[in-house]
């Protein structure tokens, strides 16, 4: 063989030794990880709720620019003047979540959501609002409620530069669509970390049976807090020894905060809707996440129940609407944790290892490590394990 030959033999061997050495990403289903007992939609995203869409901006540039935006449109129409529901459920308020207290005294949004870093979070919703107003049919609105959350991606983004621009909001606006969500590092997720690993945007979603109503629950999550991983009952940070007070030396910070958006088509008021928001919190410490003190966490719900939008301007004394009865909202409960969960796992598992700035490196949870554990555990394949092991 020729030297030529020679080193082109090396050069591909070298490449192919590369690419087995890269783990090959995936969500949470395609490693066989089961959450819960619901189906999920088409897609297992929140754009299985009818009318939800999702644009990203992902913006990387040089070695230290890790950040973006994502946006949550809750339907295609105008949002201002035909507000959807919602509430809002503060697990830990160490945040700077724009939007809340109007939403908390109305019971409604009428702006998408956007999720960005800490603090690009007044730039983000000054192109909002830009945005809002821009829109046929505004020209006459003095007053725009902008919904936008936050988490700080300080550790991997030069977050002082504050590089999100309002070019960036109205990118991430006008790419939104239906069907399959980007997810890990992506938009808003780009510069995460979540539990000692890189973490990110996730998504899931939930089906519940049409004898309950027949509703869809989906959710997407902006991960970046701290704690002990743990799925499906598995320490999966213990047994990686990557979590928070790890002695001797602690493996990573568990400050940070979490944003959960949560859709669903069920006709829901702003209580009921509420009470949805609260459940996503028991994903979060199942995680292995305590919510610690500079852990900032939302969780925001709204409904698209065509029947209950709420007109901005009504000449009707009463609004008419529809609502699920509280003896029916159990159904509802399970979905929204079950797919809460299954968000935020996928962020982790479709993130990628990350350096950014001053040269720091953080890495994605490691598949196939932490696939062995799982079957150390008996948390893996669920479907495939003898009912005396399921129960």
């Amino acid at each position: 063989m020729s030297k030529r030959y020679m080193l082109l033999a090396l050069g591909l061997i070298s490449i192919i030794q590369l690419s087995q050495a890269q783990e090959k990403r995936g969500r949470i289903r395609d490693f066989g990880i089961q959450i819960g007992i619901l189906p999920t939609g088409n897609n297992n995203a929140i754009t299985d709720v009818d009318g939800v869409t999702v644009g990203q901006k992902t913006i990387i540039k040089g070695d230290s620019v890790r950040t973006g935006v994502t946006a949550i449109i809750p339907h295609q129409g105008n949002i201002f003047q035909q507000k959807v529901p919602a509430a809002v459920f503060v697990g830990n308020g160490f945040g700077k979540m724009m939007g809340i207290s109007q939403i908390e005294e109305l019971g409604n949004i009428e702006t998408p959501i956007l999720l960005t870093n800490t603090l690009n979070a007044p730039k983000v919703a000054n192109g909002l609002i830009d945005y809002m107003l821009s829109l046929p049919g505004n020209e006459n609105v003095r007053s725009v409620n902008s919904v936008v959350g936050e988490t700080n991606d300080g550790g991997l983004n030069d977050i002082r530069g504050r590089h999100v621009e309002a070019a960036d909001v109205l990118e991430a606006i006008k790419n939104a669509h239906s069907g399959k969500v980007e997810e890990g590092n992506v938009g808003a997720g780009t510069g995460t970390e979540c539990l000692g690993f890189k973490g990110g945007i996730g998504t899931a979603s939930r089906k519940i049976p049409a004898s309950r109503g027949g509703y869809t629950v989906g959710v997407l999550v902006q991960t970046n807090f701290g704690g002990v991983l743990n799925i499906n009952g598995a320490p999966v940070g213990r047994e990686l020894h990557n979590y928070y007070m790890q002695e001797p030396k602690e493996a990573h910070k568990v400050d940070g905060s979490c944003m959960i958006v949560i859709a669903t088509d069920a006709p829901l008021s702003a209580r009921n809707l509420e009470r949805l928001a609260k459940r996503s919190y028991i994903a979060f410490g199942n995680v292995g996440s305590f919510s610690s003190n500079g852990s900032g966490d939302y969780s925001i719900a709204f409904s698209t129940n065509p029947a209950n939008l709420i007109p901005h301007e009504s000449k009707d004394i009463e609004l008419a609407t529809n609502e699920v009865g509280n003896d029916y909202m159990s159904p509802l409960f399970m979905a929204v944790w079950e797919a809460t969960e299954e968000a935020i796992l996928n962020s982790m598992f479709m993130a990628e290892d990350m350096k950014g700035i001053k040269g720091r490196t953080v890495k994605a949870i490691p598949i196939k490590e932490t696939l062995n554990i799982l079957k150390k555990y008996k948390a893996l394949d669920y479907d495939k394990l003898p009912k005396a092991v399921k129960n």
